[in-house]
Formats: C-alpha cells, sequence, structure tokens
C-alpha cells in the first residue's frame, strides 16, 4: 500500500505558527473546550484506491461489530475521488471527466456508511484524493486545487454532492473532512517534490468554499479540516471559520514511519528506534510529544473542535518500542479530550494482520488479532 511522505516536524510545528507567521492562539475569544466528541476508531481503506478494479471491499459487518464490542465509535473513509467516476482509466482523466459520477460506485460507499451506523459508528467522509490535489502520487490530476479555480469548482462540486446525500443524516453520525493532508507541491502529480505548508490564507479560501457548499445542504453538516503540511500544522486562518481541525499521530517519523519503503530512501541505514532514547542525532521523549500537540492542545482551550485523524505506527518498529510511543501519544491526546482513528483497522497499521514479526498473535475468528495493542486502544 502506497502512504504518504511524512512532513517531518520542525520549529515551525513546535511553535504552532502558519506560513503567514500568524500564531496559532490568535485574539479570537470562543467557548473552551472541543467541541467534537472524543471519538476512537480506524480508518477503512476500502475506497483508497483511485480505480475500482483494485480496491479491496475489505470490512465487513463482523468486522464493525467487533469494532462496537471493543468500544469504537468512529470510522473515517479515506476516498480518491476517482474511485466512484465512470471514465476512460487508460489515459489521463480530463477537467471534464471529474465530473462523470458513477452511481453504482457511490452506492457501494453508501452500503458502508449505512452499515457503520448501524453498529453506532460515526463517519468521516474523507477526500483522500480530491479534485487537483493527493499527498500520494499515482494517479495524474488535471490541475492543482490550490491554484485553480476549475479545480475548485470541482472540489466543490464533490461536496456538494456528499453533503446532499446525507442532507438528513444527523451531525452525531456522519462529518465531512475535506482534504487529506494538505501541501503545496512545486508538481501536483510527482510525490517526490518539493513540498511545504499551502498559504493560510489559500487554504481558507479553499475550505471557505467547501464548508459553505456543504451548509447550503445542512446548516447543521459537521466540516473538518487536515491540519497544514500533511496535517501536523494548526490552521490559525480558519479558527473564526464553523470548521474543526484534524491532527496526526505520527510524531515522529522515526518512530512511526520507521523502515516505511515510501517514507525513506534508505531503510537499511536507520537508526534503531527506542523510547525514550538517542535515535540518531535526536534524544526523542514524551517531552518532545508534548511540545508537538502544544499547538492543538492550545487549538482546543480556544473551543475549536479537534480530532486526530490518523495514527498509528509501520509494522517495522519493534513492539515494545511502538507500544509505549503509542501509549504516550494516546495518553496525551485523551488528558486533552481529542479522540483518534489509527490508520487502518487490517493490515501494516492495524490490530488486525499488521504483518508484524514480534507479536504473539491471538486467533481471532481467523484472523490474527495484536491482542496488547488492542488492550492499549482500548484503555483510551
Amino acid at each position: 500500500m502506497q502512504r504518504r511522505t511524512f512532513v517531518k516536524n520542525s520549529g515551525l510545528i513546535a511553535a504552532g505558527i502558519s506560513v503567514s507567521g500568524t500564531s496559532a492562539l490568535t485574539s479570537i475569544t470562543l467557548k473552551p473546550g472541543n467541541k467534537l466528541p472524543k471519538w476512537k476508531g480506524f480508518n477503512l481503506l476500502d475506497f483508497f484506491s483511485p480505480n475500482p478494479t483494485s480496491a479491496k471491499l475489505t470490512t465487513t459487518e463482523e468486522h464493525l461489530k467487533w469494532m462496537q464490542d471493543w468500544g469504537f465509535d468512529f470510522v473515517r473513509l479515506p476516498i480518491a475521488y476517482p474511485y466512484y467516476l465512470n471514465i476512460d482509466r487508460t489515459r489521463n482523466i480530463t477537467p471534464a471527466e471529474v465530473y462523470n459520477i458513477d452511481e453504482k460506485a457511490v452506492d457501494r460507499i453508501d452500503s458502508l456508511v449505512t452499515m457503520a451506523h448501524k453498529y453506532g459508528m460515526h463517519t468521516s467522509i474523507n477526500l483522500h484524493r480530491a479534485p487537483g490535489y493527493c499527498i500520494n502520487a499515482g494517479f495524474h490530476e488535471p490541475y492543482n486545487l490550490w491554484t485553480d479555480e476549475t479545480a475548485q469548482d470541482a472540489f466543490n462540486f464533490h461536496w456538494g454532492m456528499w453533503a446532499k446525500r446525507y442532507k438528513n443524516v444527523s451531525a452525531k453520525k456522519i462529518s465531512f473532512d475535506l482534504v487529506n493532508e494538505p501541501s503545496m507541491r512545486e508538481d501536483m502529480n510527482d510525490q517526490h517534490s518539493k513540498s511545504g505548508p499551502v498559504p493560510g490564507e489559500v487554504y481558507r479560501k479553499v475550505a471557505k468554499r467547501a464548508a459553505e457548499t456543504i451548509h447550503k445542504e445542512n446548516k447543521d453538516h459537521l466540516v473538518i479540516a487536515d491540519g497544514n503540511s500533511g496535517g501536523n500544522i494548526v490552521i490559525p486562518e480558519l479558527i473564526d471559520l464553523n470548521i474543526s481541525q484534524s491532527c496526526r499521530g505520527y510524531y515522529p517519523h522515526q518512530i512511526s514511519h520507521y523502515k516505511a519503503p515510501w517514507a525513506n530512501k534508505d531503510i537499511e541505514h536507520l537508526p534503531d528506534p527506542k523510547w525514550p532514547g538517542q535515535v540518531g542525532d535526536q534524544y526523542l521523549s514524551r517531552e518532545k510529544l508534548e511540545t508537538f500537540y502544544k499547538p492543538w492542545i492550545d487549538l482546543v482551550n480556544k473551543g475549536v473542535g479537534v480530532h486526530c485523524g490518523e495514527c498509528g505506527c509501520y509494522n517495522k518498529t519493534p513492539h515494545d518500542v511502538f507500544l509505549a510511543w503509542f501509549g504516550d501519544v494516546l495518553d496525551i491526546l485523551s488528558k486533552n479530550n481529542i479522540g483518534f482513528a489509527v490508520w487502518n483497522f487490517i493490515g501494516d497499521f492495524g490490530v488486525l494482520n499488521s504483518g508484524r514479526t514480534d507479536v504473539a498473535w491471538e486467533d481471532w475468528h481467523g484472523e490474527k488479532l495484536d491482542r496488547k495493542f488492542l488492550n492499549l486502544l482500548m484503555k483510551y
């Protein structure tokens, strides 16, 4: 599975400063406290691929029942918008084809949403690939979401469709996560091109228009914007809008993405991960985590909704190191009333069938269950 290139933490992130130089702590006065529930759950990757023929519809009703039985109440659906288009996939998509909705494919997504609701899961619809942008390569976009009005028009068209489809569904059951992990790339179709934060005023313009499109269908619809620069940086430019924000639980990269091939150029010469401990030229500790999350905690204290839409650890990090680190991540989030969603339920980051080689697996209805990981998640 191809995943994002993780954006490393910097002094900018730790300080909570936007690219425009604005402090995450603005002068806006809101009611203190997290406007979002402390949901906890998983990302479900059924619609992650832009090609429906290669997509794996892996989530079953039984899986959702297990989640419910284990005390989880949230699923995020990262969707590649081409998944639900009727297009010629032997060539690059055109701007006109971005509007060619395949209703049968939309119905498949809706079936999973309905099934998730049956088992008490709040369901967050996320455009992991939106018209004109994706943190991943692997599909040629015909324009740039951040710079082209035609891309933004298409973006709003898609969100209008989803908002209308769930027009009469309570915000307790559905939310709309605008675009996964925004960043500004020199080449929008090259995953490895130089990238950085989207200028705050640009992100505000795009998010505001999309939120207005969604709220036109239902003023109570819940809208969420992923943090800037790959989900890591608070977006102060959105604080005054009716939009919640989503952080990430992948810091530090040396722990969460150890030997992940899409995130490391030389996986054979990486320093061994430790928590806490010296890793390369850094001493990694809970104190660094607390510094990283301080801008997000400040955002909660300003009365903005915050949720950690993705978190977890690739399966090559030693299990004991992973659990020690992730326990600190969850503890910090939980103590500040911030919920979380692990990047996948089944697979490399999941509680089931992660492929780890250092786990005492428990047989769970024919699946390999990482019971220690599950117990940690259930604790919070």
